[in-house]
């Protein structure tokens, strides 16, 4: 499935939403009751968001939960594509709130002061660089970053991390997010912006 419509990509740019596919992805199946427990927001307000997700095809109906009375959500066996090209707007709505929400998951780990996340910061930690490439060898770069982590990514999508907080005790995996954004400086070469004169 390929979603292009700018309604439905629109419809991602809601971080409550993302944080609802990302659970789902993360633990299976799951109520709006059990997306609120392990987010920390009221139930109504996932099943709100859960419903507009489902309209676009971004999860959808799992059946009942273990007690009949609350429907489970999933997210979909094929996973939507999204194609944003053509629409600079929606593309730089869904991308400020993407990088708000990221921004805001690496500070708040960045902030924990227990023994697992210190362990994990030792270990995973943070990569920063200035590197010189071209729009092309930025594109081989990304596709050679995005071809690592395939295998793990296939992981969940195939079997999903059971625990809110997706951890597995016995091997020590874990769900753990990955954000890479190559971010340009300037041409400070180019004089354009000089504002000195020659005398």
């Amino acid at each position: 499935m390929q979603i292009s419509d700018a309604l439905a990509i629109r419809a991602l740019a809601h971080p409550l939403r993302l944080d609802l596919l990302e659970l789902l992805s993360t633990i299976g199946p799951a109520t709006a009751a059990r997306c609120g427990r392990a987010l920390g927001v009221p139930q109504a307000n996932c099943s709100f968001h859960l419903r507009q997700l489902a309209k676009y095809g971004f999860v959808e109906d799992a059946g009942p939960g273990r007690d009949r009375r609350e429907r489970q959500w999933q997210v979909p066996e094929r996973r939507p594509t999204i194609r944003i090209a053509g629409n600079p707007v929606v593309q730089r709505e869904l991308e400020r709130v993407v990088i708000q929400r990221e921004t805001r998951a690496i500070l708040d780990f960045a902030e924990r002061e227990d023994e697992q996340s210190a362990q994990w910061r030792v270990k995973a930690g943070m990569v920063t660089a200035l590197a010189v490439l071209s729009a092309e060898e930025a594109a081989e770069l990304r596709a050679q970053w995005q071809a690592l982590l395939a295998p793990y990514v296939a992981r969940t999508q195939a079997d999903g991390v059971e625990g809110v907080e997706g951890d597995d005790p016995q091997t020590g995996q874990r769900a753990v997010r990955y954000f890479m954004a190559a971010t340009p400086l300037p041409d400070f070469t180019s004089g354009g912006n000089s504002n000195e004169s020659d005398h």
